[in-house]
């Protein structure tokens, strides 16, 4: 039997491609050697912001006394917070299963290695079979980044270091903690372990945290948590590691901090090797499976999405990637618009992002204006968020008044964003944007109130 479409790898490009497809009318066949649901499901998305809510909580419990209630005795167990940690995931696992299932695509529990291809179509070994499918959906995912660090490999190999996909089986609250890096993972693993308790050091290679967030909201989020009791070392260098002692390289010069557990998050690099895809010579670069922003490949009838092109390396971006490859599978036309794709860091506050920065639109060349309101312009933001120091920035084209980026830093943030990434999708100018109804009081009404205030400019 000729497949349709083979699906490598069921985290959140594979199983949603292969869901969808099987819905159209595709006779798919899905390879995943490990849990359905990927890093996301397992130990990434999902894990995380189940330890971040039980964080949440307790956060809220303990400043309660700002608005008149007063909680004592309060107390984090970690090993009911992963116990929750592993019934969520158990749940939203048989949901994916279930989502398979009903699109009538058949799911194999064996890894993908691509033999090659011939004219009946890309043969794929998994176990004792082969298979042959006219397209192939490579959504192999990524892999964690391991600097070469001495002393890195072995502690990991120990269980002092832990990356993602060890840290969320934790069964206590460890008095301190060192996080390599301040990008988005390492600063919601920072969130978590100074909410409940730990002494937390974040150690980044660069001048600031969040990655590529706008600077003046990094600058808010890191003011934020050096108030938390967070020790930051920006522009530092790990040199070496031992045991549980980070030693450390600055402009102010070396220096060392121990920790009971030592986090490495230094990014994500595509998976690339180990299913055999170099017998298909796809064309590479940088580490990454080269695609247009239709899926496609070098190669005609191979295609990729998710983490292993290298392009977003987010789930959400995986979904609609996926789902644009199914599409040209069929002979559409869709393309990802990676301009509207939005950003989270799930930090307390949160912080969302989609589009153009003032920085990335300087290094484009292109004509804007950036206007920015404090959180304190929303009514819900000041009821719900004693001293709160948030705010919204709009980046505008200043010709035709199109919206093209905006970026948050408040409690809500992650559940508003999505309707700003429409916006800057659709092209949408700000005169338009004005018409929009926003319910009252909500902290969405921000962006509204923005787009009022430059025109004031």
């Amino acid at each position: 039997m000729v497949y349709d479409l083979i699906v490598l790898g069921g985290g959140p490009a594979g199983y949603h491609g292969a869901a969808l497809a099987g819905r159209k009318g595709l006779r798919t066949l899905l390879l995943e050697q490990k849990a359905l649901g990927g890093v996301c499901l397992h130990s990434g998305c999902i894990p995380s912001k189940t330890w971040l809510q039980a964080a949440k909580i307790l956060t809220h419990a303990r400043n309660g006394t700002a608005y008149g209630v007063k909680a004592a005795e309060l107390h984090l167990d970690q090993q009911a917070v992963t116990a929750r940690k592993n019934k969520v995931v158990r749940i939203l696992s048989a949901g994916v299963k279930t989502k398979l299932q009903n699109a009538g695509v058949e799911v194999v529990a064996a890894k993908g290695e691509i033999q090659g291809r011939d004219e009946s179509g890309f043969r794929v070994k998994a176990g004792a079979h082969c298979y042959t499918g006219k397209n192939l959906l490579v959504a192999t995912g990524s892999v964690p980044v391991i600097p070469p660090i001495p002393g890195l490999e072995a502690g990991l190999g120990a269980g002092t270091i832990k990356t993602n996909a060890e840290l969320f089986d934790l069964d206590h609250v460890p008095a301190s903690v060192v996080v390599i890096g301040g990008g988005v993972i390492g600063m919601e693993m920072a969130a978590y372990f100074s909410a409940v308790g730990s002494k937390v050091t974040v150690i980044e290679l660069l001048d600031r945290i969040g990655g590529e967030i706008d600077p003046e909201i990094a600058g808010i989020l890191y003011d934020n948590y050096r108030k938390k009791g967070v020790d930051f070392k920006l522009n530092t260098r790990v040199t070496a590691v031992d045991g549980q002692r980070v030693q450390f390289a600055s402009p102010t010069g070396d220096g060392a901090v121990e920790a009971e557990l030592i986090i490495l998050s230094a990014g994500r690099r595509p998976l690339l090797s180990g299913f055999g895809l170099e017998t298909l010579r796809p064309q590479m670069e940088n580490g990454r499976l080269v695609v247009d922003r239709g899926g496609r490949t070098s190669v005609p009838g191979l295609y990729a999405a998710g983490d292993v092109n290298g392009r977003s390396m987010l789930a959400h971006t995986a979904y609609r990637e996926a789902e644009v490859c199914i599409d040209c599978i069929l002979g559409g036309t869709a393309e990802v618009n990676y301009e509207a794709i939005p950003a989270v860091i799930y930090t307390d506050p949160e912080v969302a992002s989609v589009g153009e920065t003032a920085e990335s639109s300087a290094r484009k060349g292109l004509d804007v204006q950036t206007v920015k309101v404090s959180m304190r312009y929303s009514g819900r933001y000041v009821a719900e968020h004693e001293g709160g120091d948030g705010i919204c920035k709009l980046i505008v084209a200043r010709g035709d008044r199109r919206l093209l980026g905006v970026h948050l830093i408040t409690e809500y943030a992650s559940e508003l964003i999505y309707g700003a990434g429409l916006m800057i999708d659709r092209g949408l100018p700000l005169d338009e944007l004005e018409k929009v109804v926003f319910p009252h009081p909500t902290v969405s009404e921000i962006i509204k109130e923005a787009a009022f205030q430059y025109g004031s400019i």
